[in-house]
């Protein structure tokens, strides 16, 4: 089976655009493909916080992705920091990654423009990223399309490696992108894409009732100032790709027609979206509260997940030190170990 990995940040709860524009599409993977799933706490410490929290986010992020449909049956689900190996290919990579091709990322120079002091783990963030892929030996990469670039930096880090420790037969494939279907979701105010820092987000795990206060009052076509008004989904930022991704084909076509032709006003549609986003998240909110409610259940798959993940990584950072010369051991001209 071709082999995947992907991860994500502790942020604690998914919200819908974490689970749309990732979660779900692993979830329809892990079928097809051997996967590795990782909760990276790691990268998640390139920024202020406190340990006690990221605790508790770690392990809200592992619930949310058990509920939303992980099984640790047929996938590796584990926390980051479990397997000591990511950071210890990081910085081998680190040694052979120009800084040119770092300070040219476009998520650090938005970010480093932003801050007062700029840590080095921010501009090191993609090398980390890449051993985070490669460790695994990973071909395939489930991204949104923020994330294209850094996952180009990824091979061109697999390219140097296997140029110069690995000429006639590479050892690190050069990791290809896969595009989540849906690639992005806007926030709830129209503008910026769905984001916990913005607060313009909707819970995976929020009540039916706290959804609707959410969804009501949500900008939809401008040109719809009243129910005969007639307008165009294409318009509506929110509420129209919403209905895409949650909604059969049969609604979203019932949703242009109705829009268009002014059949529905805009609370109706909203009702319709509700109804069916909370179809299909009370099931996952259920399943989340059963693992809540069983901490040492998570914390065996975690465990369980690390210890099979750890059994790849260990293998590859074998050949790596092998190959580069970083045994424990060297052999003397006798061929007695020193």
């Amino acid at each position: 089976m071709p082999r995947i990995f992907s991860g994500i940040q502790p942020s604690g709860e998914l919200h819908i655009g974490n689970y749309l524009g990732a979660v779900k599409n692993w979830v329809a993977l892990q079928h097809a493909h051997e996967s590795f799933f990782c909760i990276v706490n790691y990268h998640a410490i390139t920024i202020a916080f406190a340990p006690d929290e990221l605790r508790r986010r770690t392990r809200d992020m592992a619930i949310s992705l058990l509920a939303s449909g992980l099984d640790p049956a047929k996938c590796v689900v584990f926390v980051q920091s479990d397997v000591p190996e990511h950071t210890e290919l990081a910085w081998i990579f680190n040694t052979i990654t120009p800084l040119g091709e770092l300070e040219r990322q476009v998520q650090f120079k938005d970010k480093a423009g932003r801050s007062e002091q700029v840590m080095a783990g921010l501009l090191n963030y993609p090398v980390l990223q890449a051993a985070d892929i490669l460790l695994y030996l990973a071909d395939t990469v489930p991204v949104g399309e923020d994330q294209v670039q850094h996952l180009e930096l990824s091979r061109v880090v697999a390219r140097n490696w296997n140029t110069r420790f690995s000429p006639d037969a590479p050892y690190f494939p050069e990791p290809q992108p896969k595009l989540t279907p849906t690639r992005r979701i806007a926030g709830l105010d129209g503008q910026a894409k769905m984001s916990k820092s913005i607060g313009n987000t909707i819970g995976l795990l929020e009540s039916p009732d706290a959804i609707w206060e959410k969804l009501r009052p949500v900008v939809t076509d401008p040109a719809r100032q009243r129910k005969t008004d007639a307008g165009e989904p294409e318009k509506c930022p929110v509420i129209y790709p919403l209905h895409k991704a949650f909604s059969s084909p049969e609604t979203v076509t019932q949703v242009e027609t109705n829009c268009r032709g002014a059949q529905w006003g805009c609370i109706e549609c909203k009702k319709v979206l509700h109804a069916n986003i909370a179809a299909e998240l009370v099931p996952i909110q259920t399943r989340a509260a059963e693992l809540q409610a069983k901490p040492a259940m998570v914390d065996e798959l975690l465990a369980d997940g690390g210890q099979r993940a750890r059994a790849v990584a260990r293998e590859t950072i074998a050949h790596v030190r092998d190959a580069m010369g970083l045994d424990a051991r060297t052999s003397s001209p006798s061929g007695a170990t020193a």
